[in-house]
């Protein structure tokens, strides 16, 4: 069916409502890229602008009315393909909704537009002496509307919570236009249903967010990290309890990292030498600088005296801190050995060994010469896999990726895991999302999309058939 006259008459309305710098089409929309993570472009009819919630909704009640697909997009920066776009679909972007409207120390309270940066919100909490607590590697292009839409982790989950628990109000358009303005700025308010939960983590299948209130926090005063080195995993979970326990509740990241993910991404500088099966990033974020170093020192100390620590280095500044963390977020070095595929699981921790055991026997049972790579937040129970096929990966690639998510996806059923951490479902993920939900919590989801957005126009197909 020939979609092009009604999308071209569609368009020419948007050009009314939104001006002239609202809409993109043609070469100004195939010229942009898919995501940071991909190498295609965009490939939908036309990208719409929309400057205000107003045009937003204006934007989404005209797309009801004709029954034309809306794909939104943030920072472009998610991996479970929730962005893809066909030349059937309009994109509804968040970019120039872009504001911070409001600071509020006395509160500790921001306000602001969806398309704000995380790194533009952390920054503007800072020049306040405030914190939000929550941080990715995707920080500067990353979107405070993605986060919602997807409920992201990040490196403090296990101290700050994910997204949901920096959001105290939503405002959000459903798939008529309607305007639902939740922007709840109270701690505390128990006045009937919390209609932001509907926003957050759902991928923008049932509306699209266009405000949020954060929560801020005390800017920390001290800032502790380091390294730790360990010889088998049951160091690692019982170093993750000592920790919490010695560190008075700063402890605020603990990432994990294999050892050929450490050997990659450590090979040129290794801080510690490369021969341990584990090594621990970790971090306290402090308000007491004159006792949080003596404190994290001690920690460790008792954690080494014990057995549990094989090797350690402790920062002594921010130049060193960062290289630390530069070695987590060197991802795309997994990239350079061909065809890769990129994994984002939970489960609980007291499991994660056994289990990462499993799904690499069976990935070397599957491919000769397979390359895996392990690493995640561990504190919280996410890990990240990145698979890459080897010479078996010249294969058709949509083969390929059936056959590892196998690997991945099918042990996480038996062990109650979850099959999306903290990137959601879009489209990569919906074939397996009943490993990690059962049929009843599936009809429900389906009974709100129908409730919400009964023609189905809103990021259509994501998380789950239509």
């Amino acid at each position: 069916m020939n979609k092009k006259p009604a999308i071209d008459a569609l368009i020419r309305q948007m050009h009314e409502l939104l001006g002239r710098e609202g809409v993109l089409t043609g070469d100004a929309v195939s010229s942009r890229s898919a995501g940071i993570w991909r190498e295609d472009s965009i490939a939908a009819a036309a990208i719409l602008r929309p400057a205000s919630t107003s045009e937003v909704a204006a934007a989404l009640q005209a797309c009801h009315a004709v029954n034309q697909t809306v794909v939104t997009h943030g920072g472009l920066t998610g991996l479970a393909e929730g962005a893809i776009a066909s030349a059937n679909d309009v994109v509804l972007s968040t970019e120039r909704l872009n504001g911070i409207e409001a600071i509020n120390v006395t509160d500790r309270t921001m306000r602001v537009q969806a398309g704000v940066t995380l790194q533009k919100a952390q920054e503007a909490a800072a020049a306040e002496g405030l914190m939000l607590g929550l941080d990715l590697g995707a920080r500067g292009s990353c979107t405070i509307g993605g986060n919602v839409a997807t409920n992201a982790g990040g490196h403090q989950v296990i101290r700050y919570g994910m997204t949901r628990d920096a959001v105290l109000g939503v405002e959000a358009v459903l798939a008529d236009g309607t305007v639902v303005s939740s922007l709840n700025e109270m701690l505390k308010n128990n006045a009937g249903y919390d209609l932001k939960q509907l926003f957050i983590g759902t991928e923008g299948t049932l509306g699209v967010v266009t405000r949020v209130i954060l929560r801020l926090r005390p800017a920390w005063r001290s800032q502790e990290t380091a390294l730790l080195a360990c010889k088998k995993f049951s160091d690692v979970t019982a170093l993750l309890n000592l920790l919490d326990e010695h560190l008075s509740g700063t402890l605020s990241a603990f990432e994990l990292f294999w050892q050929n993910y450490y050997e990659l991404v450590a090979a040129n500088n290794p801080p510690l030498d490369p021969g341990y099966p584990f090594y621990v990033l970790v971090e306290a974020l402090g308000g007491a600088p004159d006792s949080d170093r003596d404190r994290f020192i001690h920690a460790i100390t008792v954690a080494s005296e014990r057995g549990l620590v094989a090797d350690a280095v402790l920062c002594k500044s921010g130049n060193e801190r960062q290289s630390l963390w530069d070695l987590r977020d060197s991802v795309e070095k997994t990239l350079q050995f061909g065809r890769a595929f990129v994994f984002d699981v939970s489960l609980r921790l007291s499991l994660m060994d056994d289990y990462v055991n499993e799904v690499i026997a069976r990935l070397d049972a599957e491919f000769a010469g397979q390359r895996t790579w392990v690493f995640g937040h561990a504190g919280d129970g996410n890990l990240h896999f990145v698979v890459a096929p080897g010479e078996d990966g010249r294969a058709d690639p949509l083969q390929q990726r059936l056959r590892v998510e196998r690997a991945v996806y099918e042990p996480l059923q038996v062990l109650r895991g979850s099959i999306s951490g903290e990137h959601g479902i879009g489209l990569e993920k919906k074939p397996w999302l009943a490993i990690s939900r059962n049929e009843e919590e599936l009809e429900l989801m389906r009974r709100l999309k129908n409730m919400f957005d009964p023609n189905r126009i809103l990021n259509p197909g994501r998380v789950f058939d239509d």
